[in-house]
C-alpha cells in the first residue's frame, strides 16, 4: 500500500522536503540538509505546494503534521 504522502502524488524526495518544511526550514536550510542547491529546494517546494493544492508553507506544514511526517 502506498504511503499517505505517495497517495498525494509526492515523491520520496518531496516527502523529505515536506518534512523539513514542517520543521520551519528555509530553502537554503533544506538544500544544506539534503545536499542540494537552494534553487533545487525551491523547485521541490513549489511542486509540493502545487500537488497539495495549497498556497503557502504553513498549509503544507499542517498537512505534513496530519500525515505524521514531523514524527519521522
Amino acid at each position: 500500500a502506498p504511503s499517505p504522502a505517495a497517495s498525494l502524488g509526492l515523491t520520496r524526495r518531496e516527502t523529505e522536503v515536506l518534512a523539513l518544511i514542517a520543521e520551519g526550514r528555509t530553502n537554503r536550510q533544506i538544500g544544506e540538509t539534503l545536499f542540494i542547491a537552494e534553487k533545487t529546494a525551491s523547485v521541490h517546494v513549489s511542486r509540493i505546494l502545487a500537488k497539495l493544492g495549497v498556497t503557502g508553507r504553513g498549509e503544507a506544514a499542517a498537512i505534513a503534521h496530519r500525515l505524521g511526517l514531523d514524527k519521522q
